[in-house]
């Protein structure tokens, strides 16, 4: 009678952990987050990061595997954030990817401003071209859409002059989408424009953050 109770009471022990493991897991994916058997774009966007800041030496293939979890842990622990492998919303903005949901004509809307804004300048530059438009549809100053930023009236001469219209390059679309996944070379500024060029007396009490290529950042 012992012997079958010691049976049932492990077999029941085995049924409640994977219940309490299936549970995690539908937890995790509840809230769109990323762990070891995940796969697709943004798992190779996790390990190109992690990758770029030296905790992980594997290909970047968007498999989450073992290389990738440990490489994920290393991070986690050395920027005060739990150690469990798993890439929630903070180890994701910790690691500069976007959470944020845009729409489908945002790509090539921003490509396109980036292109007449931006051609000419340094890779870098037109990432950051694509991070400003970004930072004023998330502050409170500036509309809420990339299309309103963008459109709106008098904020960039390439509208002005038609220069948007142009069919953006392959260099403003991949920096469009790098802006997109989270890359901000400015850290959070708001304006842009070129020393050489202003005429804007206002534009020049903007405190300036940093230059890139002929435009700095403010």
């Amino acid at each position: 009678m012992k012997k079958w109770f010691l049976v049932i009471l492990i077999s029941a022990s085995a049924v409640f952990a994977e219940y309490s493991y299936t549970c995690k897991i539908r937890e995790v994916a509840e809230v769109a987050v990323y762990y070891w058997g995940s796969s697709g774009n943004t798992v190779a966007q996790i390990q190109q990061r992690l990758k770029d800041l030296g905790y992980y030496s594997d290909n970047v293939d968007g498999i989450f595997g073992e290389n990738t979890y440990y490489a994920v842990v290393s991070f986690q622990s050395a920027n005060g954030l739990v150690p469990d492998g798993i890439v929630g919303n903070e180890t994701l903005n910790r690691l500069g990817i976007s959470t944020e949901e845009f729409e489908e004509d945002d790509l090539y809307i921003l490509a396109s401003v980036i292109n007449g804004e931006g051609r000419g300048e340094p890779y870098t530059g037109q990432v950051a071209i694509g991070a400003v438009v970004l930072n004023r549809v998330r502050s409170e100053l500036f509309p809420n859409s990339v299309a309103e930023v963008v459109y709106q009236s008098g904020a960039f001469d390439s509208v002005r002059d038609g220069q948007i219209n142009l069919s953006p390059s392959e260099s403003a679309l991949r920096a469009a989408q790098d802006a997109l996944n989270g890359w901000d070379p400015t850290d959070g500024a708001l304006y842009f424009w070129n020393p050489a060029t202003a005429t804007s007396k206002w534009i020049w009490s903007i405190p300036i953050k940093l230059q890139i290529g002929r435009h700095v950042f403010g």
